[in-house]
């Protein structure tokens, strides 16, 4: 693995998700039990990066999607809120760390991504879950042009095993995508 990237000089922190349906196990479904471990190193990284270099991404259910989006909400119908719902606030260590918010109704991010930080950006990706957005985020940035670091001990998956095989699985693409 490579070092922990220094700050606004390496790009940009896009920190990916960090919301209260992610953030507990015992109040969501969707919530990781590494958030509470994973948090204070993500806050640090946006310290580091500071608040115009840094994006905090949020997930919000979009059931107007469509197609595989249908049997996926009949599935989480509990997603099915509205924006400003708490569920999806962000977490209140990591309000106001980004002068960027973005928001899609899909794992991955470059979509609402790419027109702010351009094809060939430096990201730095930190988050949740590192087994859907945090892995749905990175391939199509790095496919794109992007380099692309995760740093894994800022990132929470569903659960340890399953945030093991998105790493390993993302480190097939060096060097394209690096783990730090």
């Amino acid at each position: 693995m490579s070092p922990e990237p220094a700050g606004a000089e390496d790009g940009w922190l896009v920190v990916v998700d960090p919301q209260a349906v992610f953030a507990d196990p015992q109040a969501s479904p969707w919530g990781s039990v590494m958030w509470a471990d994973t948090v204070p190193r993500i806050v640090a990284l946006a310290q580091a990066f500071g608040p115009a270099r840094t994006v905090v991404t949020r997930f919000v259910a979009d059931p107007s999607l469509g197609g595989s989006w249908g049997p996926y909400y009949e599935e989480w119908p509990f997603a099915l809120v509205p924006d400003d719902d708490p569920l999806y606030a962000v977490v209140p260590e990591l309000a106001g760390a980004a002068d960027h918010v973005v928001t899609a109704g899909t794992f991955g991010k470059w979509p609402v991504l790419r027109g702010l930080v351009g094809d060939d950006a430096r990201l730095t990706l930190a988050g949740v879950a590192t087994d859907c957005c945090v892995l749905s985020t990175a391939l199509p940035a790095a496919d794109a042009g992007a380099t692309v670091r995760v740093s894994a001990a800022a990132c929470a998956g569903s659960s340890l095993e399953n945030h093991a095989r998105a790493l390993a699985a993302m480190a097939l693409y060096a060097p394209q995508i690096t783990l730090t």
